[in-house]
Order: structure tokens, then sequence, then C-alpha cells
């Protein structure tokens, strides 16, 4: 590993610690010449499958495009970037187990829902409106509904207000 301030050739490890679910491993390393100290992250490259769009194109899987939607939907929303990544890293591992070489885009989608079904209620409902592309008001009612029945007395109140559920007091 080179040396980012310097750019000598020789650097030492002088720690070492699992980071994340432990699929991956920050190193904290000195530089032997000028004595920089920085951090570098490893992880395992694995393939991902490609994804076979609605319109039967198919393109690369991008990690970004998934993170992207998911910070999209939970905009504003009081959950930590750790949840998120957390959500994100089960996604990755239920795909890389297909153990398929390509992967419709709407699998990708019901995973993604699947997780914001557990983070966050009003996030789920975001994402669901554009993925299942909703035309009408009674899309987004047999949405929160199938929501209550799912987790009765286990949805947060304060989200069910926002769509115009439960106390209105807020």
């Amino acid at each position: 590993m080179h040396c980012p301030f310097c750019q000598a050739r020789d650097t030492r490890v002088i720690d070492s610690r699992l980071r994340g679910e432990g699929f991956g491993i920050r190193r904290r390393r000195e530089c032997t010449e000028c004595g920089a100290r920085f951090n570098t992250f490893e992880s395992p490259e694995l393939k991902l499958p490609n994804v076979i769009k609605g319109d039967g194109t198919r393109e690369p899987f991008d990690a970004d495009k998934l993170r992207a939607g998911m910070v999209r939907a939970l905009e504003k929303r009081p959950v930590s970037t750790e949840q998120v990544e957390e959500a994100i890293q089960r996604i990755l591992r239920a795909l890389r187990n297909l153990d398929a070489s390509e992967v419709q885009s709407r699998a990708i989608g019901e995973h993604v829902m699947e997780e914001l079904s557990q983070l966050d209620q009003v996030a789920y409902v975001r994402f669901a409106s554009v993925y299942r592309r909703f035309e009408d008001v009674q899309a987004f009612r047999e949405v929160i509904e199938r929501l209550e029945r799912a987790a009765p007395g286990g949805i947060d109140s304060r989200q069910l207000s926002l769509l115009g559920h439960g106390d209105d007091s807020d």
C-alpha cells in the first residue's frame, strides 16, 4: 500500500478491526517514511448478478443505485445511517445467495420493500408508491391498510398520523 501523503511504497499495519457485520476490515496504517497515519478498508469482492430491467435490458448491479433509492425513501425519517447500511448488506447478501447470473429488477425492489417495511412505514409507502406506480389515493390506502393488518399495535402511531391515520394531536 502506497502512502497517500508521500507516495512511499512501505507502510505498516498498526491496527486491524472488523467493520459492519464482519464482512470487512478497517486497517490503521502508518507510513515508514513520513510517519503519516491513515485508514484502509478491505472487503471481499463478490460478483453480484446482472439486473434484468422492466424493459428487458440488462445492466450490471449497482449498489449505489440501491443505496440512493433507499436513502431517498428514508429522507427526513428517524432511521440511522447504520440501520440503512445493515439493510443494504442484507439485500446484497440475499442477492449473492441467489447464485444466479441475472436477477429481475422487481425482485430487488421486493427485497428493498421488505427491508423498508422493517425500518420505517412511511419510507416503505414512499418507495412502494414509486416502485408500484400508484395511480390514485386508493392504492395508498390499500398499502396502509395492509401495514395495519400485518402489524396491529406494532405500527408506530407517530408514523401513521403523518398518513392521516391515528391520533391527530401532533
